[in-house]
């Protein structure tokens, strides 16, 4: 039976000789333990020049056994690099059946440096001690993208706009295919109000990632979020119609971000004169108790009064004292107009 299959990365050897390894194992095994039942020929993948292995992007339909061995086999020859990563999935009617998240891990100094760092990142509160062990990684190996792009992350959290971007450059000139670098250069650029090079690098961040992955949904909802606030209703409503429309999880990032999508598409709707359609995305909004946003309840039933008035539905006056009972004063004063 054919699975769709989705692998991407890059992998750096830092040394002919890590890399020559890479390549003669991966040969070998190939053959002896696999019968070249395995998805790609080396000279499809191995990069001498950049002492790489490199896929881009391949999506295809695969038989269950070859999609394993090459799992597999990607798995064990990655360990002789020194930095880099790659993703791997197995899907069947959208549902993902196998993933796999894979990078270095053996006890080169800048691997463990690394993994380290970037341990520190998500643990949060370390913001030092993850630059010290990112840095450290780097000055071992001066081309880790992953390493600029986590120290990045942390810039960027602390503030240091300045060594965010200049982070977030640098592994973009190693790794130009790497996905968070993008989103997190473009917050450095919302910040100095470069919009539209923030949304042109949102666009790359799209572009570089799959609809599997977190930070794909992170890019669009903000994206469509900057097209709003600059009236372009059209293009806000392709993103955010996206975003609102996705199913996310729990265990998503995205999850917590589902009311403020809701709230952003109703509020797109709304300006596009789609009523209607805007009161239900309100509704779904209202009907989420928590999110990372912090759009006031009365800023909610505000613009859903709005929006049944203007559809001709019924509710809309209690929607707006509703929201002036909670304080909010363009509610108020809707409410004057309306008396």
């Amino acid at each position: 039976m054919l699975f769709k299959t989705i692998i991407q990365g890059r992998i750096e050897f830092g040394t002919e000789k890590a890399y020559n390894m890479a390549v003669k194992m991966y040969v070998s095994r190939a053959e002896n333990y696999y019968k070249n039942d395995v998805l790609f020929e080396p000279a499809e993948i191995f990069f001498k020049d950049e002492l790489a292995l490199s896929i881009p992007r391949l999506v295809k339909q695969v038989y269950a056994k070859s999609f394993k061995n090459t799992a597999v086999l990607l798995e064990y020859v990655i360990q002789f690099g020194v930095s880099g990563e790659m993703d791997i999935w197995q899907l069947e009617d959208g549902k993902i059946l196998h993933f796999k998240h894979l990078e270095p891990s053996s006890d080169k100094a800048a691997v463990q440096s690394y993994l380290k760092g970037k341990k520190l990142v998500a643990e949060g509160g370390k913001s030092e001690e993850a630059i010290a062990a990112l840095s450290k990684a780097i000055d071992k190996y001066d081309r880790h993208a992953q390493a600029y792009e986590r120290r990045g992350k942390v810039n960027l959290k602390l503030k240091k706009y300045h060594d965010a971007l200049r982070d977030y450059n640098k592994c973009l000139g190693l790794d130009p295919d790497n996905p968070y670098a993008y989103f997190g250069k473009s917050m450095v650029l919302i910040h100095e109000t470069k919009i539209e090079e923030a949304l042109e690098t949102l666009q790359l961040a799209i572009a570089k990632s799959v609809a599997l992955q977190h930070i794909h949904w992170k890019a669009r909802r903000t994206k469509g979020q900057l097209h709003l606030d600059l009236a372009q209703f059209d293009k806000a409503e392709f993103e955010l119609k996206l975003f609102a429309k996705r199913k996310f999880g729990e265990e998503s990032p995205n999850y917590l971000w589902n009311r403020q999508g809701h709230f952003l598409y109703g509020r797109t709707l709304y300006e596009l004169e789609k009523y209607a359609e805007a009161v239900e995305q309100f509704e779904l909004a209202l009907d989420i108790d928590e999110g990372h946003d912090k759009i006031p309840k009365a800023e909610m039933l505000r613009w859903r009064g709005q929006a049944k008035q203007q559809a001709g539905q019924n509710g809309y006056k209690k929607d707006i004292k509703d929201a002036a009972d909670l304080g909010d004063k363009e509610a108020a004063n809707l409410l004057k107009a309306i008396a």
